[in-house]
């Protein structure tokens, strides 16, 4: 058995891996998913301080409280900058990192460095919009590639607001998860900036114990895909001993 730890990614909670915690499961395994402080089911606690450090916590203190140990830790889009962060302190407690069509960022990075200027200015005017001016508001299931009518009614009915704060907050160390063995799943088309694509690609030439693979699906694959998710997941087990 294998415990799994699958983050979500901005405005979503973990309620959107549930089809891949459903069959990681059925195969014997353990599975956590945490959901960020001000979103999802956590979404009544949404305030203009809560910040990319406050996910950060999120995820370490589900380590330690669970007791959480040689497990697979998977980061989703945004959540890929949380689980980077959280790496320079459970590193230990981590077998392999799989980073699902996902941000990651060098020490002093912000969500919006990674996605640069253009991208940054929209999701401002969004919070300046409609989101008071400190948090953005929920996006269409559309926007993440699920079409399914069936799947973008449970996507847009879980959808809630991210605080812009976590896009604006740089990151602290992420030296060791750099280093640390794991994956990279590029779905096609990836919703994420073609630098950051080339910094993974270089990476997964130049470390044996770092991979790159692509996933020919949408964006929340975790939804339109499941099937493939886990499928990738259990192949991760196989990254240490490589």
């Amino acid at each position: 058995m294998t415990t799994f730890v699958l983050v979500h990614g901005g405005r979503h909670g973990g309620w959107c891996w549930r089809p891949v915690a459903r069959r990681l499961r059925a195969a014997g395994h353990e599975v956590f998913t945490p959901t960020l402080t001000g979103l999802g089911d956590r979404a009544h606690l949404l305030t203009r301080d809560v910040g990319l450090a406050t996910h950060v916590e999120d995820i370490v203190a589900t380590f330690e409280y669970e007791d959480i140990r040689d497990a697979v830790l998977v980061g989703h889009s945004y959540g890929g900058v949380p689980v980077t962060g959280a790496l320079e302190r459970i590193a230990d407690r981590v077998r392999v990192q799989v980073l699902l069509d996902a941000q990651v960022p060098r020490t002093g990075e912000s969500v919006f460095d990674i996605n640069g200027p253009e991208r940054a200015k929209a999701m401002v005017a969004l919070a300046d919009e409609g989101g008071e001016g400190w948090f953005i508001p929920p996006a269409d299931a559309a926007r993440y590639g699920v079409t399914d009518p069936v799947d973008a009614a449970w996507v847009n009915s879980r959808m809630t607001a991210q605080p812009l704060k976590s896009y604006q907050e740089p990151s602290g160390p992420t030296e060791r998860a750099w280093k640390h063995p794991g994956l990279y799943v590029e779905c096609v088309p990836s919703s994420q900036e073609p630098h950051m694509l080339d910094r993974m690609r270089a990476r997964a030439a130049e470390d044996p114990l770092f991979e790159y693979l692509v996933l020919e699906t949408a964006h929340n694959a975790m939804v339109t895909d499941p099937d493939a998710v886990t499928t990738l997941l259990l192949q991760a087990l196989e990254l240490r001993a490589g």
